[in-house]
């Protein structure tokens, strides 16, 4: 078996090259049959070895598959697929009646600065939504050991149930798959997302309230464009998510924020604000608020509805935290009967965070207009994951899983509970649900999230949760990283240096 050297430069790129057999240019392989390891991975690994050590160069040609497969044994089938997936990852390349070929190795540019590097901050420089989300999604970010994170670490999450669920779509959806799929996303999606939102008195009808979309984030984009233009205001709870807050600002929008307290927003603060402002929308969570972990009481949450329709705004009710919550919470949409409230929920928080499926459940009026932005802003949402989320939701998987899930934050939060009153921390709102500790740190918190990220540690100020952007002690904490030592080893020394000074 033999290889081929590089063709003369002066033929062609794609000219057909005679069979010579240089001397010493001899390439074996041989399969270790009953290793475990497939014999497509088994050839893969040996020709990239081969490759990258440079034991083959730059314009080799390979052996033939028939002859390759005769000489070692295996299928055809099985040397093709290997270098199928060579040529895939560019370390070979195919050439029309002349077989496949070497590929010179390309500089991919230089490796990738380690994460702490990537969270250094100029000292001008803010720790702002930007940088928040830039370093969020860091590669090699370790979600416990962050503690900005909205992302529970994926062992907590039972991948396992997950990939059944793909891998049993993947075999029963066939043809179904190569089409864009409906506008208002997948149907038996939506019949089970109405069923659950119905059985927690939100009268939502699968056709006439539901549209998917990819993601929460999405969800709130589609009604902002909708819903918001140039100088409307629109009002945000204080603290509230940050991610909000670019979005507004990126359409015109005047961001007001509305003090949050224990039971939810505070009703004469509100009034005052409305009549002030004449608000277009109002966007809060309500099961389960991010940053505090605090739920709406039944008594806020109807003077809020007589708020709203005496000011004659609309609401917008980010429910991606819900599952969360123990029992059945008290929503915006069960009391208003969707007149008025708009109704935003996801599945990237308990399943998975790529696992970009949401809805929003809106009156019959409001939804074909959203269905119709959908459109304009890309088309249909992926099919393939509306799918994988319902076959976890109608085979009772996704019930079990919350319940297990739950436990573990809850846990996980006590623990951080107890973390922050070791160092002498104050939560002023202790944290009812959810995988968010609020805590007061005694100190201006964006310096200390400065000082953690010069040793790598990512942490989230109260400043950027309040649309003022006020500087503050307040600081938010994800749930896991109770348990990764190291970072509270590292905030305890950062809050002893500090007291020193």
């Amino acid at each position: 078996m033999t290889l081929l050297p590089a063709p003369d430069s002066s033929l062609p790129a794609d000219a057909e090259l005679p069979p010579r057999r240089p001397a010493g240019s001899a390439w074996h392989w041989q399969p270790l049959r009953g290793s475990g390891v497939p014999l497509v991975e088994q050839l893969v690994t040996h020709v990239e070895g081969m490759v990258r050590s440079h034991g083959l160069r730059a314009g080799m040609r390979l052996p033939s598959v028939r002859q390759l497969a005769q000489d070692s044994g295996v299928s055809r089938d099985t040397v093709v697929q290997a270098y199928d997936r060579l040529a895939a990852l560019g370390l070979v390349h195919s050439r029309r009646g002349a077989g496949f070929f070497v590929s010179a190795l390309r500089n991919l540019g230089a490796p990738q600065q380690p994460l702490e590097a990537a969270m250094r901050v100029a000292a001008d420089q803010p720790i702002d939504t930007p940088y928040l989300l830039r370093n969020m999604f860091q590669q090699g970010a370790v979600p416990e050991a962050t503690g900005s994170v909205g992302l529970l670490p994926p062992q907590w999450l039972e991948p396992e149930m997950l990939t059944a669920a793909i891998r049993s779509v993947g075999r029963s959806a066939g043809i179904s798959l190569s089409g864009y799929g409906l506008p208002q996303g997948y149907g038996p999606l939506r019949q089970q997302i109405a069923a659950y939102l119905q059985a927690q008195d939100v009268p939502v009808h699968p056709e006439h309230n539901l549209v998917m979309v990819a993601g929460v984030t999405q969800g709130l984009d589609l009604i902002v464009r909708l819903m918001v233009r140039p100088g409307d205001v629109v009002l945000v709870e204080d603290p509230a998510w940050f991610h909000i807050f670019g979005r507004l600002q990126a359409v015109g929008a005047q961001v007001v924020g509305v003090p949050r307290g224990p039971g939810g927003p505070d009703i004469a603060a509100l009034q005052a604000l409305a009549a002030q402002h004449k608000p277009r929308l109002f966007i809060l969570n309500t099961a389960v608020h991010n940053p505090t972990g605090q739920t709406l009481s039944a008594g806020v949450a109807h003077a809020l509805l007589k708020v709203a329709e005496e000011h004659d705004f609309q609401l917008v009710e980010d429910d991606t935290y819900a599952d969360f919550h123990p029992g059945q919470p008290v929503r915006l949409a069960a009391l208003d009967r969707l007149q008025r409230v708009l109704l935003v929920g996801g599945y990237a928080k308990t399943l998975a965070g790529s696992l970009r499926v949401g809805y929003i459940a809106a009156h019959a009026d409001r939804l074909q207009q959203l269905v119709d932005l959908k459109l304009l802003a890309g088309l249909t949402t992926p099919q393939l994951g509306e799918m994988v989320v319902h076959r976890i939701l109608s085979e009772g998987q996704y019930r079990r899983h919350v319940e297990r899930l739950r436990a573990r934050v809850d846990k996980a939060r006590a623990q951080c509970l107890r973390r922050v009153e070791a160092l002498g921390w104050q939560v002023p709102q202790e944290p009812q649900a959810g995988m968010f500790v609020w805590a007061d740190c005694g100190m201006d918190s964006e310096l200390l999230a400065r000082r953690a990220a010069e040793q790598g540690l990512l942490m989230a100020p109260g400043v950027l949760f309040s649309p003022r952007q006020v500087p503050g002690s307040m600081l938010r904490l994800s749930v896991p990283l109770a348990q990764h030592a190291p970072a509270w080893e590292l905030m305890a020394r950062l809050v002893a240096q500090e007291r020193r000074r």
